[in-house]
């Protein structure tokens, strides 16, 4: 089966089950993941949000595989991470996930070209030319192939940051907050092109970020609190995240209030 198949064949690209995430022990346990459950759609963008502490973070490293649950499942497709041993994670990881983070992690001596298909060459991969031109053509970074990343714009390099992210046709990508290290222009250029690229190319991406605006390029935004899934907004808006967010506060202030009267 190729990939493109596999993908379109997988209801769900990655996902969690029950997935309880503890750091500590008595007094100093903290609960990062309460019972989370939930898919990410193949072919789709989600957006992870959610206050400072949420669990967003936790959730979207647990479901990449580089962290390990205290109980639960994560998936990709319908491989249990919990399955695998570091060997075998380690593949997947290289083979079927790609990563996007706020910091560009481009190798400063490699040309655009060269980091692009990186984690092919050191895989002993063969290129996929196709795949690879029709990568270059959505990045739109064609007559930078053979500059070096300091000869880049921030955006710019998180944009051949995308293309490494998905040079190996991926089942998932995740991203997180992509955007943090750019300004709001060069942020929106990033953001329209993960967009596009989940369009498309039919890939998934499962970013992770604070800001509204940058949710809202999302075809759904799951919203995190006290490491539980507390709601999912389908076509977000700015706008509506906006609100939502805030809706926390008053969430939050409103027990400590109550236990403030009480007292």
């Amino acid at each position: 089966m190729s990939a493109a198949t596999a993908h379109t064949a997988t209801t769900h690209a990655a996902r969690v089950v029950d997935a309880v995430k503890v750091y500590g022990r008595g007094d100093t346990e903290v609960r990062a993941l309460d019972g989370v459950s939930v898919g990410f759609p193949a072919g789709r963008f989600t957006a992870i949000m959610g206050p400072s502490g949420s669990g967003k973070s936790t959730l979207m490293h647990s479901a990449a595989g580089l962290d390990t649950l205290t109980s639960g499942s994560a998936l990709i497709g319908d491989t249990d991470l919990s399955t695998l041993d570091d060997r075998r994670l380690t593949l997947l990881r290289r083979e079927r996930v790609g990563f996007v983070f706020q910091a560009f992690n481009l190798i400063p001596t490699l040309t655009v070209a060269e980091n692009i298909t990186l984690p092919a060459d050191l895989a002993g991969d063969p290129r996929d030319d196709e795949w690879y031109e029709a990568l270059i053509d959505v990045i739109g970074l064609r007559d930078r192939l053979h500059h070096r990343p300091g000869e880049l714009s921030g955006g710019q390099q998180q944009r051949v940051a995308v293309a490494r992210a998905f040079a190996g046709s991926p089942d998932v990508v995740f991203a997180d907050e992509p955007t943090g290290n750019l300004d709001s222009r060069s942020g929106e250029e990033v953001l329209r092109l993960l967009g596009s690229t989940v369009r498309r190319t039919n890939r998934t991406v499962v970013m992770v970020t604070h800001d509204p605006l940058a949710a809202a390029h999302a075809d759904e935004v799951l919203f995190l609190a006290d490491g539980r899934l507390v709601d999912r907004m389908p076509d977000p808006t700015a706008e509506r995240v906006l609100d939502r967010l805030k809706a926390f506060d008053t969430e939050a202030a409103g027990p400590a209030a109550s236990r403030g009267a009480r007292a």
